[in-house]
């Protein structure tokens, strides 16, 4: 990477804050479709308000600029600025790791490349910006896409935690990934 390479904008999608007028309504819908969250969350669930979102937000930022080991973006569609999704890392500075999350609202934007991007810009900025060691991603081993694209990323699988998870009356496996900086391929 060298030092005019673009940080937050890919050639899909672009990095950003949250925007506190327009994503609480968007991402209320998310939480009303049981696919996205079932995959996203596995703790129980429920359905927030637009309301309720902003409330998120602003614990969120709150987060953010107290702990100083929160680095969260929201997904948009270069084309259009539309809100497509969020990412976050959260590090362990004594450690130089970081524990990844990505996810895609909408049924109609996901198996497009936005994730996939997504998660290379993801991993630029934190082997290459922020200077991590690791990276950690925990993901059920029923979300099928989410292992796919870990894998495709470098990731391997260095935990199972079997039947850790409870969903739909059945009991799964807990994936843990990891990716190094040197097993990084950029």
């Amino acid at each position: 990477m060298n030092i005019s390479t673009s940080l937050f904008d890919g050639s899909l999608i672009r990095l950003g804050s949250i925007d506190h007028d327009k994503d609480p309504e968007i991402e209320s819908r998310w939480t009303h479709d049981p696919t996205f969250m079932r995959m996203m969350y596995t703790d129980p669930m429920r359905p927030l308000s637009a309301f309720q979102l902003k409330k998120k937000y602003e614990a969120l930022e709150k987060e953010i600029d107290e702990a100083k080991n929160l680095y969260y973006f929201r997904i948009r569609a270069r084309a259009d600025e539309r809100l497509l999704g969020f990412c976050d890392l959260r590090c362990s500075w004594p450690n130089g790791s970081g524990q990844v999350r990505l996810g895609i609202g909408s049924a109609e934007d996901q198996r497009k490349g936005y994730g996939y991007e997504t998660l290379s810009m993801l991993l630029r900025y934190a082997f290459s910006e922020i200077c991590l060691y690791r990276l950690t991603a925990v993901i059920p081993e029923y979300n099928l896409p989410a292992l796919a694209l870990f894998k495709k990323a470098s990731f391997t699988e260095e935990v199972r935690r079997r039947e850790a998870l409870a969903r739909d009356g059945r009991r799964w496996d807990e994936c843990q990934f990891g990716l190094l900086v040197d097993e990084w391929k950029h």
